[in-house]
């Protein structure tokens, strides 16, 4: 199906809350142009650089997630294209991120990644060590915590990532609560193409798809 009807598909099967996010690693400008067109408001990429290219030809008509692990040399280039890091998982990164939107007078939004799946060839930060990260973050002038992310572990039947969902869910509720300067939890970014309805029953209002709009990857 081409991929304007599958956007459209799937904006809607959402609620008007979640933000339906194209995840656009591997595609083309012009697959991109036309989840556009099919509505996507929301970009996330994995990649520097691939972001950079992309970025250059289709421009602000979006807005941009990163949505891969980030490193501290590519921060300054990430936040010049990207509205948004999705993947926060450590207080170095974050300071330098930090350090970059204080010299350009603005404060960046991130959500922080949790390791929902207790990973260690993963990304992100360990459910149990998240609240101590926050507490660091929310000293820094230039960041503003916006809600968390998680992937969940590769599971073979669907329903089985529900409980890294809700363990994500229930650590969003807490932080809430927690009153701290800088710290809004406005975003849970979870479920990717096969997972994302039983995401949105969990609570997320972000959900990260590539493979259901764009098809397999050649």
């Amino acid at each position: 199906m081409e991929i304007r009807k599958k956007v459209k598909e799937i904006l809607s099967q959402i609620p008007e809350n979640v933000i339906l996010l194209a995840a656009t690693k591997g595609r083309t400008v012009e697959e991109i142009n036309q989840a556009i067109e099919g509505g996507i408001k929301f970009i996330g990429e994995n990649y520097v650089q691939e972001a950079e290219e992309k970025f250059f030809k289709i421009g602000k008509v979006v807005k941009w997630h990163m949505i891969g692990h980030l490193q501290t040399n590519k921060v300054k280039k990430a936040i010049e294209i990207f509205d948004m890091i999705e993947t926060i998982d450590s207080f170095k990164l974050t300071k330098e991120i930090d350090k970059e939107a204080k010299k350009k007078n603005i404060v960046y939004p991130v959500l922080i990644e949790i390791n929902s799946g207790n990973e260690s060839q993963k990304s992100g930060v360990l459910p149990e060590d998240t609240e101590k990260l926050i507490y660091e973050i929310s000293k820094l002038d230039n960041i503003k915590i916006e809600g968390l992310m998680t992937m969940g572990p590769v599971v073979k039947n669907t329903e089985d990532i529900r409980p890294y969902f809700r363990l994500t869910k229930n650590l969003f509720e807490k932080f809430k609560n927690l009153g701290l300067k800088n710290v809004e939890m406005k975003y849970l970014s979870m479920g990717m193409s096969d997972t994302w309805k039983i995401a949105i029953e969990e609570g997320a209002n972000i959900i990260r798809i590539g493979t259901g709009i764009f098809g397999p990857r050649t």
